[in-house]
């Protein structure tokens, strides 16, 4: 067995409770993997965030991905855990890719790519999408012009969708800055190996 393979055995195999040398989190208590619940949280999760207007198959794999010990998966090893296409995964990864949540990864030696969340997932696709918050917050303002001010039924509607969007503009950056100061203090990040 390779050192590669061997790791990734470890990787998949059930942690030990209390077991703290699987963890990024050293001071948590890690229960043993059970598979179904993962299955059943990625696919519960997963039917969120499709109710929010995310795709579902996007919303499948970065669940997958969020969930996974391993430090990346190839596409085969999405579509044979989501029991869907190659070409389903293919097109997922390929939003995730454009939304900033997933990497595509080259592994040395392998033929296939390794896809996985960057780092800081979260914080990364929402700095990514920030400026659309200013782009909203100056189309309702033409609206509220179009609609013949904020007087009028949909002006009133518009200026506070302007001002909503305005708001966010200003606040989200430093609420994303202060989520990553406190996930600096709390979490470790081993550099996965890939």
């Amino acid at each position: 067995m390779t050192a590669t393979s061997q790791a990734r055995s470890q990787a998949r195999s059930p942690t030990t409770a209390g077991s703290a040398e699987h963890s990024n989190f050293p001071d948590r208590d890690v229960p043993a993997r059970d598979e179904v619940a993962v299955a059943h949280f990625v696919e519960q999760t997963a039917a969120v965030l499709a109710d929010l207007g995310m795709q579902r198959m996007p919303a499948r794999v970065l669940i997958l991905l969020s969930a996974t010990e391993d430090p990346g998966l190839t596409a085969r090893e999405l579509a044979t855990a989501l029991k869907v296409s190659p070409a389903a995964i293919s097109g997922a990864v390929r939003v995730l890719a454009h939304l900033g949540f997933v990497e595509r990864v080259a592994a040395p030696g392998q033929r296939r790519d390794r896809y996985r969340l960057p780092d800081d997932a979260w914080y990364v696709a929402s700095i990514a999408k920030q400026p659309v918050y200013r782009r909203i917050a100056d189309f309702a303002a033409e609206g509220v012009v179009g609609a013949g001010g904020s007087g009028t039924v949909a002006g009133a509607r518009l200026a506070e969708m302007q001002d909503f969007f305005d708001y966010c503009d200003r606040e989200v950056p430093g609420l994303v800055e202060a989520w990553h100061a406190d996930r600096a203090r709390r979490y470790t990040q081993p550099d996965p190996e890939i």
